[in-house]
């Protein structure tokens, strides 16, 4: 009797309880969105000795993160919707789980540098197969002014900018075609094209040059946020994002650094560390599982223990750059150690197929290139060694300038022989029968590397390939032939011009040759002028004709105007004004 009065008990309470979770559970399945609120967890950049008036900019990112633009977006494209599997849907749309699921075989990147000669569109259209089957697997887009930033940004956009349209058509070739596309933005060195600009200038770390931005001025951390947001926006997809941060010249500098200085014992190494580290924490909450990559060159003279006290190592990989022909590759495996140490993950590479090799080089000695990338496969040989750091990939990249400020550097037609070339290196490990059979079957060539030619190429932009080619190797030089001529120089020196004072017998001698060169090259010019249309903006094309072809055009027509002026003076006496 007892033990039935129990069971009547036990039975009575659990129906008691299932009653209880029926009744206050809800009503089917509601998503509880997480606003990343282990966020400023675990790792921060260690507190600074300020005095009591001075904020550490990262410590203010801490205390406020509610005034972040993150704030902003994800109201934007999360809170609006009415129903919450519409904000499901949003949120997860520009911040997915990113799971660890990183490709085990190293990318092979090809870095378009959108600083000087930006292709348009309609050439990436033919340019991305082409990567592809040269075995790139990946484009590292730097996107400088040419990015269509809005709003209180739309001062930074080149007036020729990708339209927002452009960038989805560049998205969806890149997919197409089984490229990863990773956007490039500076965000500390070498923002000349953020600086250069008026509205900027009290941003500058020194204040007449535009190089690098000041880290401590107060709205610093706003224009990188908002110019990191407008990208994010546009390339919600992406697995990484380069933030640039090489060559941050004059840090330190300015009265806010040196302030700053005085007070923590002058270690210039924390003062960069804080600004990319709290960039990277800012990248983190603006898309969950985003991974960061950053040139090196600022590490390489920081200890390991300095990088890993900032956290850094969380957010980022360092990507390793070297661009000689004869790189030191032990030292490259010192800073690769150095990185391991301080607890970075992944490392990635950086060599170069064009615009290393000379700040105004025209036309790209691909050897110099190829014992580049043939370094870079020894160092790539010696990963294994490395137990705690993964090689995530290797950029190959094309710089069109050295900086904004600087000359246009090989367009990129005249060194997609050179790309190829490296590329194939790269997959067969050196430069064998092999791999140059793979360039001449993809390129349609005859190789002959110890003259840098490559003969019938029919790539895209092959016609601009042979073009330059010859301008290169013609055009100053066709004019100077003319100037070597006996009569030339014995009777239309400059002092003959001046005065108009020849004898036309002398002048007879030559004058039908300097008119044929001229008609020649203004034929071949203005062919040149469709090719080049049909690839870049009319920037590009005022810009090289302006830096490799003018002045020998202009002095070849001056030739022809004053010879046939003083032709038909019939040997008067010379001008005494």
């Amino acid at each position: 009797m007892y033990n039935q009065k129990l069971m009547r008990i036990i039975i009575g309470v659990l129906v008691i309880v299932a009653m209880g979770k029926f009744i206050f559970s809800p009503r089917g399945k509601t998503h509880q969105i997480t606003q990343g609120s282990n966020f400023w967890a675990d790792k921060r950049v260690p507190q600074l000795n300020l005095d009591e008036n001075q904020k550490d900019p990262v410590k203010k990112e801490v205390v406020q993160p509610e005034k972040e633009p993150v704030v902003q977006l994800e109201k934007e494209l999360v809170v609006q919707p009415e129903k919450e599997n519409m904000i499901q849907s949003s949120q997860e749309e520009f911040e997915p789980d990113i799971s660890d699921n990183t490709p085990t075989d190293p990318l092979k990147i090809v870095h378009l540098d959108l600083k000087g000669a930006p292709p348009k569109v309609t050439y990436l259209k033919e340019i991305f197969p082409l990567l592809s089957s040269l075995g790139a697997n990946g484009i590292l887009l730097e996107y400088e002014d040419m990015f269509p930033y809005e709003g209180e940004l739309a001062i930074l956009k080149s007036s020729f900018a990708y339209s927002p349209e452009d960038i989805e058509e560049i998205k969806s070739l890149a997919k197409q075609h089984n490229l990863e596309l990773i956007p490039l933005v500076q965000v500390f060195g070498h923002m000349e094209f953020v600086l250069k600009h008026e509205k900027y200038f009290r941003l500058r770390e020194v204040k007449t040059f535009p190089n690098s931005l000041n880290p401590l001025a107060p709205e610093s951390m706003g224009l990188v946020q908002d110019m990191l947001t407008q990208v994010m926006k546009k390339h919600r997809e992406s697995r990484w994002f380069h933030i640039g941060a090489d060559e941050v010249r004059g840090l330190g500098e300015s009265e806010d650094s040196k302030r700053w200085l005085e007070a923590n014992n002058g270690d210039m190494g924390r003062l960069f560390l804080n600004h990319v580290t709290a960039v990277g924490k800012f990248m983190s909450k603006l898309k969950r599982g985003i991974k960061l990559i950053l040139w090196d060159d600022m590490f390489r003279k920081l200890s390991p223990i300095s990088i890993q006290e900032s956290g850094l190592q969380d957010y980022a990989s360092p990507m390793i750059w070297e661009y000689s022909q004869n790189m030191n590759v032990k030292e490259i495996g010192n800073y690769i150690s150095k990185y391991e140490e301080a607890g970075f993950k992944c490392v990635w590479f950086a060599s170069a197929f064009k615009g290393a090799s000379g700040i105004d080089q025209t036309w790209t000695p691909i050897d110099h290139h190829l014992k580049n990338h043939l370094q870079w496969q020894k160092v790539i040989t010696s990963m294994p060694q490395y137990k705690s750091v993964r090689f995530q990939g290797i950029v190959l990249t094309g710089w069109q300038r050295y900086e904004h400020h600087t000359v246009l550097c090989e367009l990129l037609p005249v060194a997609i022989p050179s790309l190829a070339v490296c590329l194939q290196t790269l997959k067969y490990g050196s430069f064998d029968d092999k791999a140059q059979g793979e360039v001449q079957r993809i390129l349609g060539c005859e190789i002959e590397l110890t003259k840098n030619e490559f003969k019938g190429v029919s790539f895209p932009g092959s016609d601009v390939y042979e073009m330059v080619k010859k301008i290169n190797e013609n055009l100053e030089s066709s004019v100077k032939k003319i100037m070597q001529n006996y009569h030339f120089r014995g009777s239309f020196s400059s002092y003959h011009r001046k005065h108009n004072f020849a004898n036309p017998r002398n002048l007879g001698f030559f004058v039908d040759d300097v008119k044929k060169l001229m008609n020649e090259w203004d034929t071949f010019l203005r062919t040149f002028q469709q090719s080049m249309d049909a690839i870049f903006y009319p920037d590009t094309l005022e810009e090289w004709l302006e830096e490799n072809v003018n002045e020998h055009i202009e002095r070849l027509n001056e030739m022809v105007i004053d010879v046939e002026r003083i032709i038909k003076l019939n040997g008067q006496p010379k001008d005494v004004a």
